[in-house]
């Protein structure tokens, strides 16, 4: 049987090209041997936080160059990663934890080098993304990745508003510091009936899965502080399927004429659903007056 270090070396690596490399997302045992082997085998390292990554690559025993690649000075590092890889060498690109390009930097690099008309090259790995859906259940049986939800309160209530109808489970990254409020705007644009994983520090020590429902979420965070530590990956189950009729949109009006003059209400709320802005118009003065 071939050694799998072997296995790792067997694919051919060209010169010029840029890798993509997923790193763990917490348990630094989840690196792939192909991610060593190449890591190893380029001339230079591309990383969100040259101090995270030299951390890394120090366990592993592999000393490269570094440059930094974050989202502030993505485009311009990029253009010096392509002379890089003009001049034939091998760069690899990774974040902090897991898959670039995913709520990551990495994104406008892949744009940059395939402009220039490079080779790139994905190295799969750990992702939170994928690692809370394995194990959300039968009930994600397809999903839409939204990733962080806007900081601002109203900004955010506005997107939730937009999704509150979407018929696939919705996947979301959240920050500890708004872990609580982020599931109190969830239960409120969606209602609590719906179904809910939150994964909390996937693959790292105090790694923690509660299912349950939107109602149940606030007050399972609140009976422990400790739970409100970490990152997290938020999964709600998608709306389920409603049977056409004449007022299928009242709870979504209901939400804009708090806040808007009837025509705006209906004008936003033609522009989410598809349904027809008159018939919504009408609907919303009827709601008015009651």
């Amino acid at each position: 049987m071939t050694p799998l270090s072997e296995l790792a070396q067997q694919q051919h690596y060209p010169q010029g090209a840029l890798y993509v490399v997923a790193t763990p997302i917490g348990n630094s045992a989840d690196v792939t041997l192909r991610a060593l082997h190449v890591l190893g085998l380029v001339d230079r390292i591309a990383a969100e936080d040259t101090r995270n990554t030299g951390q890394l690559l120090a366990r592993y025993g592999i000393s490269k160059p570094l440059i930094a690649v974050h989202q502030h000075n993505e485009r311009a590092a990029g253009l010096r990663i392509v002379e890089h890889l003009q001049a034939g060498e091998r760069v690899a690109y990774v974040s902090d934890a897991g898959t670039p390009g995913i709520s990551d930097p990495g994104a406008k690099l892949v744009d940059a080098v395939r402009e220039a008309g490079l080779p790139v090259v994905p190295l799969p790995g750990a992702s939170a993304l994928a690692t809370a859906l394995s194990v959300a259940g039968d009930w994600v049986a397809t999903f839409s990745f939204i990733g962080f939800l806007p900081a601002k309160a109203k900004q955010r209530a506005a997107q939730l508003q937009q999704l509150a109808a979407h018929p696939h489970a919705l996947v979301f990254y959240e920050a500890p510091h708004r872990i609580v409020e982020t599931v109190d705007a969830l239960a409120a644009a969606f209602g609590g009936e719906r179904r809910l994983l939150i994964a909390r520090e996937l693959t790292k020590l105090h790694e923690t899965l509660h299912g349950c429902t939107l109602a149940e979420a606030p007050a399972w965070l609140a009976d422990d502080p400790n739970r409100q530590r970490g990152e997290f990956v938020v999964v709600v189950e998608g709306a389920a399927p409603q049977a056409a009729g004449e007022h299928d949109h009242d709870r979504l009006l209901a939400i804009l004429l708090d806040e808007l003059p009837v025509s705006s209400a209906a004008k936003i709320a033609a522009a989410i659903t598809g349904a027809s802005r008159n018939a919504l118009y009408a609907r919303a003065l009827e709601l008015r007056k009651d």
